[in-house]
């Protein structure tokens, strides 16, 4: 037996699943939760409510690609924010050595990118022609 779908009904099959993850709580740790995805086949995923991994070692976020609420890298050895699209809440970058937003294009709240090698790279008004910041933009 044979079926026929049209092109955009094909695309849409083939998209990856989003996993949407309730909260980091669910597994404890950061470390917890990227065995799980491992096992489950490393797939896009989000995270709703807050997310805070100020000074830990992390150094991907592998293939996050939105968080509900507040993002807090601060003192985090993170280079590159690679997949992620969104954040809803405010994106915490101090003191990072941040060199790339990767696939960010909106947060709704602040951006803070103090300390970083961003703030001196880019201006508030080219920051704000990359990303969508629904808040305030802090440099340094």
């Amino acid at each position: 037996m044979k079926y026929l779908i049209r092109e955009s009904q094909y695309r849409k099959l083939m998209e990856p699943k989003v996993l949407h993850i309730p909260s980091i709580d669910v597994f404890g740790d950061w470390e917890s939760l990227q065995k799980y995805l491992e096992r489950r086949g490393n797939h896009p995923y989000s995270i709703g409510g807050d997310l805070d991994l100020s000074g830990t070692p992390i150094k991907s976020l592998g293939n996050l690609i939105s968080v509900e609420g507040d993002l807090n890298l601060y003192d985090t050895p993170i280079r590159s924010l690679e997949n992620l699209k969104s954040v809803g809440g405010f994106l915490y970058l101090d003191s990072t050595p941040i060199e790339s937003l990767g696939n960010l294009t909106s947060v709704g709240g602040d951006l803070d990118l103090c300390f970083t090698s961003l703030s001196e790279k880019y201006t508030e008004k080219e920051i704000r022609q990359m990303v969508d910041v629904g808040g305030e933009i802090y440099l340094l």
